[in-house]
């Protein structure tokens, strides 16, 4: 079966105390094992400011986590996690390999079209003619 990568981030209230996060983090691992995926990375961004308010709220707690596995069912598992979560209040996953795929393809088609087309040859510079040097007259 295809390996998948996923990208995880989301959001905590402001207010959130860290060891309710460390609590979050560590089920969110625990219930990618389970179901048969391995957290590769986790990083906690820490309080950023918001680019618009959700649910009244201007500043989050931004948490990243990559995740691979071989089944897709373990993000639904995730997400089902973070939205019964109180402290959680914005998530997004995104699929990696797809994009990664998609980009490939995407420079394959550019490179297959590029050696199909004809090269332009730049014209020959023109040659500048260097004038005579000026003849010097014998002044008496």
């Amino acid at each position: 079966m295809e390996e998948r990568l996923y990208d995880l981030i989301f959001i905590c209230r402001p207010a959130t105390p860290e060891e309710d996060i460390n609590k979050i983090v560590a089920t969110l691992e625990q219930s990618a094992t389970e179901h048969g995926g391995k957290v590769e990375k986790t990083e906690r961004w820490g309080a950023r400011r918001l680019a618009y308010r959700v649910e009244k709220h201007r500043e989050g707690f931004f948490v990243y986590m990559a995740v691979r596995s071989t089944q897709g069912d373990i993000i639904k598992e995730l997400e089902r996690r973070l939205k019964v979560s109180d402290a959680v209040i914005k998530y997004q996953t995104i699929r990696l390999d797809e994009e990664l795929k998609r980009q490939q393809k995407l420079v394959h088609h550019r490179e297959r079209r590029a050696s199909r087309r004809p090269r332009k040859q730049a014209p020959p510079a023109p040659q500048q003619q260097v004038p005579p040097p000026a003849e010097q007259t014998a002044a008496s």
